[in-house]
């Protein structure tokens, strides 16, 4: 587990969101992107983690490719959980890593790809 604070953590983030591929970063629109140090015990919840499970980060609201044509909506809101990220590295270029992966992750998620699509572009079995 890596310590550091707020800060730099949230600089972290905006390194990973700034590596981002310029046509992803510049199509975001009315995105919040936040970090908590851990899911509440409601997310968890409402997406039935078990105990043994941990949730990196969290995408909530609605995806680009289901809003045909709504214009009042809040803002989406990307959550990176400091605590499960920290708790998963050993070194700051690993939690570097992971953070980038887990931002691109969600906003996979706010563009509206699915899980299967997401593990698809990423070379991944589903």
């Amino acid at each position: 587990m890596l310590d550091l604070s707020d800060d730099q953590f949230q600089h972290l983030i905006d390194v990973a969101f700034d590596n981002l591929p310029k046509e992803h970063r510049d199509n975001i629109k009315n995105v919040a992107i936040l970090y908590e140090d851990d899911p509440t015990p409601e997310q968890r919840l409402k997406l039935e983690l078990r105990h043994d499970q941990t949730l990196l980060g969290l995408y909530e609201g609605v995806p680009v490719s289901q809003r045909q044509g709504m214009t009042r909506i809040f803002p989406d809101k990307i959550t990176l959980f400091k605590g499960p990220l920290t708790r998963s590295v050993e070194t700051s270029a690993q939690l570097q890593a992971e953070i980038y992966h887990t931002l691109w992750h969600e906003i996979a998620h706010y563009y509206g790809l699915d899980h299967k699509q997401i593990h698809n572009l990423e070379g991944k079995p589903t």
